[in-house]
């Protein structure tokens, strides 16, 4: 976790540094400079992607300075004065435009678009890249793990095994993914994130005798008793155990509000969980399960009728398992007021050039069709083509359409505050509703249409072209 007070100038990559005291030295350090952020794949061998960390970047721009004693240290790895002094008045002074956190994203269209000099745009790029892909790939299988749900609650329960300080980026993005809590409390203070918990096997273990633990448990937290049954026995022990202090608790007017199950076969358990509790009178008691849970697990529990009422995930959500990481990129598409793009051997990886809009249009139910990008100076294009395979188009002109992208900063002055994390995940929520099934299944889901303008890819073709030209007389 980055410290919420500290200069975070020093939080990126030495060679950013070192062109950006290039560019300063060579006099090109105030030319301007226009990047994308975008990505090329969706993870999880999904059909989507939930854009999300924009919260976190915003504040962390805030920050992006240096302090004499960051100054000091890269005086020490040979930073000239002249670039030591710039870097000691420096705030990000450009414009940022992007989409919305909990936008319902897919590849190759600009989710962000960062305008500066060349230094500050970037100098931008490690702090942007690091918030946005990774909270996107756990917003991402946030919002699978609750599709898999089909309405149940879950909770995110990843922080023994995040990677370090991520845990509170991961519990942040988890949340606008669709979790309905974490356990996570100081990403419940920073964020306003409900927490919740139940008890450790080493509670039950501690007590010597579970039927003890459980009514000393029950005793202290009468309003949120959840009790863990898989310690020794789940069913022999566990389970009647948890009746005996139910009905107790029920004795005294209180509730049991659920059991955990947290190993074996869950399908099996929970049924047989169920049945007891509802043959000892106690069918309002709730049945969480835990156990190295994904959005596949899930669906294969419900499949199977499992009586499950709140899932618990961990490992598999904080950590992206199994992509590990977005293939997110952060591209320049303007130098110096000229549109660019970067050359490659592989087609598909050579960038959409320029400065460019995104726009999403409508099918005449409400539901989401397909996104377009195209030159900002061309509105909104009418028909959108394959951006490898041009032939393959689609006429959009009579849908109705929106643009996606907008300001965040104008000229280094924040215009669009960060929403709180409950807004950008009811904002998820609510676009995702709009993607259509066939994007939303888990086994081959459609490719979702992104197209490009016809006056793009023409501007594509022709800087390749002069690209290409160009490396032959060298």
């Amino acid at each position: 976790m980055v410290g919420e007070t500290s200069a975070l100038g020093l939080f990126t990559d030495l060679y950013e540094l070192t062109m950006a005291q290039g560019y300063l030295l060579s006099g090109k350090g105030d030319e301007p400079a226009l990047f994308d952020y975008f990505f090329r794949s969706v993870p999880f061998e999904g059909g989507y992607v939930v854009f999300a960390g924009l919260g976190d970047l915003i504040e962390r721009m805030g920050r992006m300075r240096f302090s004499e004693e960051d100054l000091a240290y890269l005086k020490t790895l040979g930073f000239e004065d002249v670039f030591l002094e710039w870097l000691g008045a420096f705030r990000f002074g450009g414009t940022v435009r992007a989409m919305r956190e909990g936008e319902i994203i897919f590849p190759l269209e600009p989710v962000a678009r960062v305008e500066g000099t060349i230094m500050e745009a970037q100098l931008l790029e490690p702090l942007l890249l690091n918030a946005l892909n990774f909270q996107s790939l756990v917003a991402t299988k946030a919002a699978r793990v609750g599709e898999a749900s089909q309405g149940r609650a879950f909770y995110e329960f990843g922080l023994r095994r995040a990677q370090g300080s991520g845990a509170m980026e991961a519990s942040r993005a988890a949340a606008v993914g669709g979790a309905a809590g974490t356990s996570n409390t100081l990403a419940g203070s920073r964020y306003g994130i409900e927490v919740g918990g139940t008890q450790a096997h080493s509670w039950v273990q501690h007590f010597g005798d579970e039927l003890e633990s459980f009514r000393a448990y029950a005793g202290l937290y009468p309003q949120a008793c959840v009790l863990l049954v898989d310690t020794y026995d789940t069913l022999k022990s566990g389970v009647p155990n948890a009746i005996k202090v139910g009905l107790e608790m029920k004795s005294r007017g209180e509730s049991l509000v659920a059991i955990r199950l947290d190993s074996g076969d869950l399908a099996y358990l929970s049924k047989r969980a169920r049945a007891l509790l509802d043959e000892a009178g106690l069918k309002d008691v709730a049945i969480y399960a835990t156990n190295q849970l994904d959005e596949h697990l899930i669906k294969s529990l419900l499949d199977q009728g499992a009586p499950i009422d709140l899932f618990g995930v961990g490992t598999r959500l904080v950590t992206g398992h199994p992509d590990g990481a977005l293939d997110g990129v952060y591209k320049l598409s303007e130098a110096r007021g000229d549109a660019c793009l970067k050359i490659s051997d592989n087609f598909t990886k050579v960038s959409l050039p320029g400065r460019k809009s995104v726009w999403r249009y409508y099918q005449g139910d409400g539901t989401f069709y397909g996104d377009g990008i195209g030159l900002e100076s061309g509105g909104a294009p009418d028909r959108i083509h394959h951006p490898y395979f041009p032939d393959q188009s689609s006429d959009v002109s009579e849908m109705r359409r929106e643009e996606l992208l907008s300001d965040v900063f104008v000229d280094g002055v924040l215009v669009r505050p960060g929403r709180s994390v409950q807004e950008s995940a009811a904002y998820m929520k609510g676009r995702l509703a709009l993607l259509p099934d066939e994007h939303r299944r888990f086994a081959n889901p459609h490719t979702y249409k992104v197209g490009a303008s016809e006056d793009l890819l023409e501007l594509r073709s022709r800087l390749y072209a002069e690209a290409k030209a160009k490396a032959s007389l060298a």
